[in-house]
């Protein structure tokens, strides 16, 4: 005969049974990322007398901070303390501390951290890490000194903190020190360095680094490797680049991107997009890469096929990608695409950052449409950054409307924002282009009260100033008050307003200056020969156009644009590579020849 439970060991056996259902609900809603359920059950699991372990517990944590939830932290907290695992070992305290940093409240993190009993080697490194993921490096250095014991990731934290943190010089410093230590080192010390040794773009540090990375035999590490490429490339030493890369036995999309990178930001975008065909696998960076390099080399009509390509195969683009897109769409004034972008990114959901806000107010301005510049400026919730107001005030600067740059200058003022150094760069500008003398003289004034020393690029703002109203007395002057010898910015401004105000001898020294600091500059050569031709000094003029040539130094074709269907295309003087350059050329002609069938009309 089967056996009979008794009614006690039937209730039992429920009880075990639910218990078992209430911690698998509670790992069900961990592992599906139900955060808010999981922290909620454990006032239940609490109830009914059910202790999970620390493993289980220390899960929920990470949860917590992955998605940075304090709320839900503190009720973990909460709950450590009330079941009586106040003085848990130092284990799960650690997950707590990691959990507060990533939450952004580190004074949560300090309390606890200084109210623990029991606090080993990685309590004090989560405190560490904590610290200088926010940028608390100083505080983060205090306590890596009071450690009692230090390991490698202790010295590790702290240089790639320093690193991280811009703290270049210190964190150099630091790695000599740890390598003096008998601490040892591995693959994330020279990754700290490193960061630090590219960062600095100083080629000397990247080769040293390059050398004790392959004698210590870490080389083949991918990471570091792609750091080596990336630090050569940033420092112009592309064929050095592209031999480590060459010689890497493993490449991922990233180093490829890197050496990509490294080619177009050097101007290079025959080699870099020859590089970028080559690669086996691409991403939205390595696509970004290459678009922002043509943005960048005034390229613009040819980084925005890229990005309708990119777009097409289906790649999602990022800030960097919009930001150097909207940038393309500036340079060759294409206020079409520019809105094409605007509206992806709307219908997309994307959240600009602020340099990618900055750069859709640009391209507006540039573009000639004011009018979006400013509602986009207006019904942003971003206006506490400087950035905005920097930009919003240089596209007025660049309509004309100096009166009303000044105006949102102001504005931004009273509602408390500090100005940079830039600020006053872009608002002098304004009142140069709106001939606002007085005002602009006022303005620069008060770059003291604001906390300032003016610079030299604000010296050539006011000698831009005074110099287009043509009152070159008052620009000597200032010339002769400035702490420092002018600069070539100084010299090129006052060059401009010779040429606007017909101010030939002045110019002429504007020119002869500008020519010893630049001897590259283009603009110097062509001022000081037409200079030249206007006095009748011939010879003179023939000297520079030799002096010129002997140098090597071009003018810059000026370029133009036009859009058709949907597609921009450029051209430049003497143009004779366009696909359809027959037909165009043909259609001058006959445009010139009407022209002077009506002038020849006229006449008669």
């Amino acid at each position: 005969m089967p056996s009979i439970l008794s009614p006690n060991r039937i209730r039992s056996e429920s009880k075990k049974y639910h218990r078992i259902c209430l911690v698998q609900a509670f790992f069900d809603f961990c592992s599906q990322g139900h955060l808010s359920q999981a922290v909620n059950s454990l006032q239940l699991l609490a109830r009914k007398g059910i202790r999970l372990d620390s493993r289980s517990l220390s899960s929920l944590l990470r949860s917590c901070g992955v998605l940075e939830s304090l709320q839900h932290t503190k009720w973990v907290h909460l709950f450590l303390k009330l079941t009586g695992l106040k003085h848990q070992k130092s284990f799960l305290y650690n997950h707590l501390l990691y959990a507060y940093f990533h939450c952004g409240s580190f004074n949560e993190a300090r309390r606890l951290f200084d109210r623990m009993h029991v606090k080993n080697v990685f309590t004090w490194n989560a405190m560490l890490s904590g610290y200088a993921k926010v940028g608390m490096v100083k505080e983060a250095n205090s306590l890596f000194d009071k450690m009692p014991e230090r390991d490698i990731v202790s010295w590790n934290t702290m240089l790639i903190g320093f690193a991280q943190n811009a703290m270049l010089v210190q964190a150099i410093k630091f790695y000599t020190h740890l390598r003096q230590s008998s601490v040892g080192y591995n693959q994330f010390t020279f990754a700290g360095m490193l960061i630090a040794c590219v960062k600095m773009e100083d080629v000397v540090l990247i080769s040293q680094g390059h050398g004790q990375v392959l004698v210590s035999g870490f080389l083949s590490n991918l990471v570091l490797g792609s750091s080596i490429v990336d630090g050569y490339a940033k420092c112009g030493w592309i064929g050095h680049a592209h031999a480590l890369f060459d010689e890497m036995q493993f490449r991922d999309v990233m180093s490829w991107t890197t050496l990509v990178s490294g080619y177009a930001k050097l101007g290079d975008l025959s080699s870099a997009h020859r590089l970028f065909d080559l690669m086996p696998e691409k991403n939205a960076i390595s696509w970004t890469a290459l678009i922002a390099g043509y943005a960048e080399h005034g390229m613009g009509s040819k980084a925005l096929e890229l990005f309708a390509v990119m777009m097409k195969k289906g790649y999602k683009p990022d800030q960097f990608t919009y930001s150097s897109s909207l940038c393309a769409c500036g340079s060759v004034t294409s206020v079409k695409l520019g809105k094409q972008i605007h509206a992806h990114m709307i219908r997309t959901l994307f959240t600009p950052n602020v340099v990618v806000l900055s750069t859709l107010l640009d391209m507006y301005s540039k573009c000639g449409d004011l009018g979006s510049s400013k509602l986009v400026f207006h019904v942003t919730t971003r206006k506490q950054d400087i950035v905005l107001w920097n930009t919003m005030i240089s596209a007025l600067s660049h309509h004309g409307l100096g009166e009303e740059a000044i105006q949102l200058f102001e504005e931004m003022l009273r509602v408390g924002l500090k100005p940079n150094e830039i600020t006053f760069v872009v608002v002098l500008t304004a009142c140069s282009h709106s001939g606002l003398v007085d005002e602009g003289i006022q303005i620069f004034e008060s770059i003291k009260t604001h906390g300032f020393i003016p610079n030299l690029e604000h010296y050539s703002c006011l000698i831009d100033l005074l110099g287009r109203a043509g009152q070159f007395n008052e620009v000597m002057d200032w010339l002769h008050r400035m702490p420092q010898e002018p600069d070539w910015q100084v010299w090129n401004a006052l060059l401009g307003a010779c040429k606007i105000q017909g101010n030939i001898e002045l110019g002429k020294k504007a020119a002869e200056k500008l020519l010893e600091i630049k001897p590259q500059s283009p603009i110097a050569y062509m001022a000081l020969s037409n200079i030249y031709a206007k006095l009748g000094q011939w010879s003179n003029v023939e000297r520079v156009r030799k002096l010129m040539n002997e140098r090597l130094v071009k003018k810059v074709p000026g370029v133009s644009w036009i859009e058709v269907e949907d597609k921009v295309y450029s051209f430049s003087m003497e143009d004779r590579f366009h696909p359809l350059k027959e037909e165009i050329y043909e259609i001058l002609e006959l445009l010139a020849d009407q022209i002077e069938l009506d002038a020849h009309i006229r006449d008669e």
